[in-house]
C-alpha cells in the first residue's frame, strides 16, 4: 500500500523525512511555513513602515519591561536578542535569524510598534551633498 499525494501520484518517502511526518527534515529540524510565524502578514504593522536591507535596527533603551517581553513569539525575542548586542542592519538579522527577510520585515514592524527598537533609515542619495562641495570642504581643511 502506497500512500498517494496530490493527483494520486504515489508519495515516496524521500531520504531526509521521518515516516509519517511532512512537516519534518532531519538537516533542517522542524518545519515552519513563513506565513505562520508572521500570522499571514505580509507587510510590517498597520503602519506600513518600510525597511530597507541596510536600514540599522538598535534596541530601544526605553523598551518595554522584561514581563512583557516573555508574550513575544520566539522569532520576535530572537531578534530582540541580536538586536541587544550591537546594531545590525535589516539583512544582517535575517541572515543571523535563519528567517526570510520579508518575515523580518514584519516582525520588526511589530517590534518597532511597541517600542522595543529603533530604526535608522539609510539616506537617500538625492539628499546626500554634492561631490563638488565635498571636494570644496577638503580643500579648505588642507589650507588650514
Amino acid at each position: 500500500m502506497t500512500d498517494e499525494g496530490p493527483g494520486g501520484i504515489p508519495r515516496t518517502p524521500g531520504p531526509h523525512t521521518r515516516p509519517g511526518s511532512q512537516w519534518y527534515d532531519a538537516e533542517a529540524g522542524p518545519l515552519v511555513r513563513p506565513y505562520a510565524v508572521t500570522g499571514g502578514r505580509t507587510e510590517p504593522g498597520p503602519t506600513g513602515v518600510q525597511f530597507d536591507l541596510i536600514a540599522l535596527v538598535t534596541f530601544d533603551d526605553n523598551a518595554p519591561d522584561g514581563s512583557e517581553e516573555s508574550l513575544l513569539g520566539p522569532e520576535h525575542r530572537a531578534l530582540l536578542t541580536l538586536c541587544r548586542s550591537e546594531t545590525q542592519s535589516v539583512a544582517e538579522l535575517s541572515a543571523d535569524a535563519d528567517l526570510p527577510v520579508g518575515v523580518v520585515r514584519v516582525l520588526l514592524g511589530d517590534l518597532l510598534e511597541a517600542g522595543y527598537v529603533r530604526v535608522s533609515r539609510p539616506v537617500l542619495p538625492a539628499q546626500l551633498p554634492d561631490e563638488h562641495i565635498l571636494r570644496e570642504v577638503i580643500i579648505g581643511l588642507r589650507a588650514l
